[in-house]
């Protein structure tokens, strides 16, 4: 994507920008080291890095805390800059889904800001592990108090330290019981632990050359990886849009768009095929913040 960067007041102006919402991007489900402060900015840790941003008046970028150097050789890559989401939505819309139906039209529309960030394969892998049967506000919380306690510090920004994610190697030596008193991770505690020290020993289980089934069935041998987390982490973590994670968002969003009947959740993944091809990662994304958002199938 060509955007243009300038500076502003002192902080990086970037305009240019399409198919870019920081709401949808940050409030889709895909990550967790966010906050939204009361002047509608969002401050992001990641990659070692903090960063701030808000939409002007005009809708274009306010980028603080951060050098131009730093955007282009950081950030344009989290934000999957590289990537043309106008042509990905024109794609979209010669599937089975779009022709039968408006809703995947509306759902682009809806959520036409998102895109797929590329975060540390390390941190998805555990934020996701932490996921399971949780709620979104105790997953950021506890990614925050592990952060906190077993990550370097990065910095301090308007009168908060912030820290990186925790390593593997620092993951892997930790004890279980510190983890879960501390860090309020529950049952997952252990698991942590156990694929830090998968991720340090067996470096070959999660390479990122490896394809899609591959790659995929050895992360569910990692504890507390399901079928679910396991698609999360590949969409989210290893950039691999042809997965299609499932969960009752998407269970329910299919079969009362799309299918018009109940079905096994082990069917809505061929089903996810069948109705978006090999996009069915991104639109996924599309329908599931749009089914979300507005209750679609509850």
């Amino acid at each position: 994507m060509e955007y243009k960067i300038t500076k502003k007041e002192g902080n990086l102006l970037i305009t240019g920008l399409k198919n870019f919402n920081l709401t949808h991007i940050f409030e889709c489900g895909q990550a967790f080291r966010w906050e939204k402060t009361e002047y509608n900015s969002y401050i992001v840790i990641a990659h070692g890095k903090v960063i701030e941003l808000k939409h002007d008046e005009n809708g274009d970028l306010i980028v603080y805390n951060s050098s131009e150097e730093e955007f282009i050789n950081v950030w344009h890559s989290y934000f999957d800059l590289n990537r043309d989401y106008t042509q990905l939505k024109n794609d979209l819309k010669s599937t089975k889904a779009y022709s039968q139906n408006t809703s995947l039209e509306e759902a682009m529309n809806f959520g036409y800001g998102i895109r797929i960030l590329n975060q540390d394969k390390f941190e998805t892998i555990i934020s996701f592990i932490i996921s399971a049967n949780n709620q979104i506000p105790r997953i950021k919380n506890s990614i925050r108090l592990l952060s906190e306690t077993y990550g370097d510090f990065i910095q301090e920004y308007k009168g908060r330290k912030y820290y990186a994610f925790p390593k593997a190697d620092v993951l892997a030596k930790s004890d279980p019981e510190e983890i879960k008193e501390i860090c309020r991770v529950g049952f997952r505690n252990t698991r942590i632990v156990e694929c830090s020290k998968m991720f340090i020993e067996t470096p070959e289980l999660f390479d990122e050359s490896l394809d899609d089934e591959i790659l995929g069935n050895n992360l569910l041998t990692v504890p507390g990886i399901g079928p679910k987390v396991r698609d999360c982490i590949l969409l989210f973590g290893y950039a691999r849009g042809e997965t299609f994670p499932v969960d009752v968002w998407v269970k329910r969003l299919m079969e009362t768009l799309y299918i018009g009947k109940s079905i096994p959740n082990s069917k809505i993944l061929e089903e996810g095929t069948n109705y978006f091809g090999k996009l069915r990662g991104y639109a996924q994304q599309y329908l599931f913040y749009y089914a979300r958002e507005n209750k679609i199938g509850k």
